[in-house]
């Protein structure tokens, strides 16, 4: 009985150390893909949000590609039962446009008089 059981645990000891030398020498590192490489590409994330036509009956979702930087938008026309959608708008030539707000005047704190006033 007692040999049995001085066997089991050497047996045990031996898958012990098996598993140790595996997960030691073993390479088991996790890589990413890089971006745009192999020709896979991932999944765009997207936000919808819902807005409202002004002049109009119908309801507006527009679309926004985070991954791509791409704004579009889809409505659905009920009177022909017709999805139309809205080309695709690059935001960064957007944002890098800016907002086309003329240029303002020198800033003055509040309080303050402007120069010449």
């Amino acid at each position: 009985m007692k040999r049995r059981i001085l066997w089991a645990l050497v047996a045990f000891n031996v898958l012990l150390a098996v598993t140790l030398v595996a997960r030691v020498s073993g390479e088991n590192a996790a890589n990413a893909q890089a971006a745009g490489g192999g020709g896979v590409h991932r999944p765009s994330d997207y936000i919808m949000i819902p807005g409202e036509v002004t002049g109009g009956a119908s309801a507006v979702v527009y679309i926004i590609d985070t991954s791509n930087g791409l704004l579009g938008a889809m409505t659905y026309d009920d009177s022909v039962k017709q999805l139309n959608t809205m080309p695709p708008i690059e935001l960064k030539r957007v944002f890098d446009q800016g907002g086309g707000q003329p240029p303002r005047g020198a800033a003055v704190a509040p309080g303050a008089r402007a120069p010449g006033r």
